[in-house]
């Protein structure tokens, strides 16, 4: 099975070089990326000179390019830094939400359509990513039942708050169901992310962050042959010792530095729940204050959401992925105003 997933992931890669147009990397420290930069090096030989692009915040606690740079000491592969600060992200959000059209992912989206704009300014116009390894394998905490929240990695908050709405919002509302077709949990949870929430969602708002820049994505890790392949091994092959991902970690390991291999899962690493309760503050809650203005209003309880608010800022909460939410909509509402409101937020 392993020489067969290793053979596999090689033809994956490669049939996603096929291209009239300059092909680059999306790279971050985590093993997914640098597995494809790995695959990638073995694939087009040690001389390649792809590009691999890697967002950074500037922010030491978030800081992937160790990590980033311990692979690429391995490679030829130039490294392109796509920074994202927090004063970029009014007008960059304000614009994401436009092609978007819809309530977006938070800041990494916007880390992400920043490196899509750098690609594409550096003349690559295909972009290879490593979205899917985590549903394959289990790498995600709350598939060891290790996080109460089954949508935010490494949360045990709360990723919603259901008492927000009004009540007769609340009384509409119908729990998501999904199927379960197989006889274990650890499967049901993959099927349930790989079908209905976590890879639709994100390749859903990568798309359009990357079609804003002309950029196409690609993912070579979603190859049918891999998920099937992966998906049906037992229990024990994709969670051993504690460890998600354990024999894709064996498989990979000649690829990559032990550093990389034994890392554990991190989320997509931006200091959006610093942001917003820092710099970026009275311009969330200006936004926020708009969507509560407009539609959201209807089913939104305004003074339930300033109280969540108001505990957020305190710190009594380990995500910002409700905020976030109330954001959208007030992005949506707003459209490019959303910069300005910032501003004049600041200023008054």
């Amino acid at each position: 099975m392993e020489e067969e997933y290793r053979a596999l992931l090689s033809d994956a890669v490669a049939l996603r070089f096929r291209s009239d147009v300059p092909v680059g990397i999306n790279l971050s420290g985590g093993l997914d990326s640098s597995t494809l930069l790995g695959v990638v090096q073995e694939v087009r030989g040690e001389d390649d000179d792809v590009q691999a692009f890697t967002f950074t915040t500037g922010d030491p606690r978030y800081d992937e390019t160790p990590w980033v740079r311990a692979m690429l000491e391995r490679t030829r592969h130039p490294f392109v830094e796509c920074r994202l600060e927090a004063r970029d992200v009014p007008d960059l959000a304000a614009s994401v939400a436009e092609f978007e059209d819809e309530p977006f992912g938070g800041i990494p989206t916007l880390a992400y359509a920043r490196l899509f704009e750098r690609a594409r300014a550096s003349g690559v116009t295909v972009l290879l990513d490593g979205q899917g390894m985590d549903e394959q394998w289990a790498g995600y905490d709350y598939y060891r039942g290790d996080a109460a929240s089954p949508v935010v990695q490494g949360s045990r908050d709360l990723p919603v708050r259901a008492d927000c709405l009004r009540p007769d919002a609340r009384a509409i509302l119908r729990s998501f169901a999904p199927p379960a077709p197989f006889p274990d949990r650890l499967r049901n949870l993959q099927y349930r992310d790989a079908r209905f929430a976590k890879i639709p969602r994100a390749l859903r708002f990568n798309d359009r962050a990357s079609m804003r820049s002309s950029i196409e994505l690609r993912e070579p890790f979603l190859d049918h042959r891999l998920f099937e392949l992966a998906f049906r091994q037992p229990p024990e092959r994709k969670i051993a010792e504690g460890t998600g991902k354990w024999l894709l970690r064996k498989i990979v390991a000649p690829l990559l530095p032990a550093g990389v291999v034994e890392a554990p899962k991190r989320p997509v690493q931006t200091p959006q729940r610093e942001w917003l309760r820092g710099e970026l503050r009275p311009w969330a809650g200006a936004v926020i204050e708009s969507a509560l203005a407009g539609v959201a209003g209807e089913w939104l309880d305004p003074a339930a959401v300033r109280r969540a608010w108001s505990d957020y800022l305190r710190g009594e909460s380990d995500n910002s992925f409700f905020v976030w939410q109330w954001i959208g909509i007030g992005l949506l509402s707003l459209g490019r105003e959303s910069g300005a409101t910032f501003r004049k937020a600041v200023s008054a």
